[in-house]
């Protein structure tokens, strides 16, 4: 595929615009869900942001991984969900761009915030006073959230390298069962078919010279 500037600063400008009203989705929802919680449910919200953040991963890295000739034997015995996994390769480069950079930094910045607003919970709980006291619980809350991030994140590495095909393919479905059952089409299909006959008419082209 050839690099097209109009088309990278129009993907820049929407890609920006989305994380901006993604972020704003993010921390309202997670606030609305802190608001009144104590310490405990709110490291559980934190768990769950992390959680989202590793799933998205997951997926960005198998997108990027897995190869696009399996999922064409898979099409053309009707598989569901090839055409869509198809789709999807062929824009691994956008759909690692949304799951690793936008939601995985999203839930990364958001679950920052969070674990703040568990250690303030906590240090009135258990009623800690001085500076140091309080720094202390704030650094271990803090290191604790991020090792569990880059952890999960290097054991969904491993999985979602290893396991590439089968992620796409589940991702296909998904969408397959949004457009099928739900009638929320996320892919234009004239443009696949277009795509589709440009490289034969190109192919054509090749043999008759």
């Amino acid at each position: 595929m050839k690099f097209s500037l109009r088309h990278a600063i129009r993907w820049t400008v929407f890609i920006s615009i989305i994380t901006f009203v993604l972020a704003i989705l993010f921390s309202v929802a997670s606030n609305t869900l802190l608001n009144g919680l104590n310490w405990a449910l709110g490291m559980l919200v934190v768990l769950v942001l992390v959680m989202i953040g590793i799933f998205f991963d997951i997926i960005g890295i198998a997108t990027t991984a897995a190869e696009e000739k399996p999922f064409h034997a898979m099409a053309s015995e009707r598989v569901r969900g090839a055409r869509h996994a198809i789709y999807l390769l062929r824009n691994a480069d956008r759909v690692s761009n949304i799951c690793n950079d936008v939601i995985g930094d999203i839930s990364g910045i958001v679950s920052g915030t969070a674990v703040t607003f568990v250690v303030l919970e906590l240090i009135a709980d258990l009623g800690v006073n001085g500076t140091t006291a309080s720094t202390i619980v704030n650094v271990v809350f803090a290191g604790l959230v991020s090792a569990l991030t880059v952890g999960g994140k290097a054991f969904g590495k491993s999985f979602a390298i290893n396991n590439s095909t089968n992620i796409v393919l589940f991702i296909g479905k998904f969408f397959y069962f949004m457009e099928s059952r739900l009638h929320i089409r996320i892919f234009n299909g004239k443009k696949m078919k277009s795509r589709k006959r440009g490289k034969k008419h190109a192919a054509r082209a090749n043999q008759s010279s």
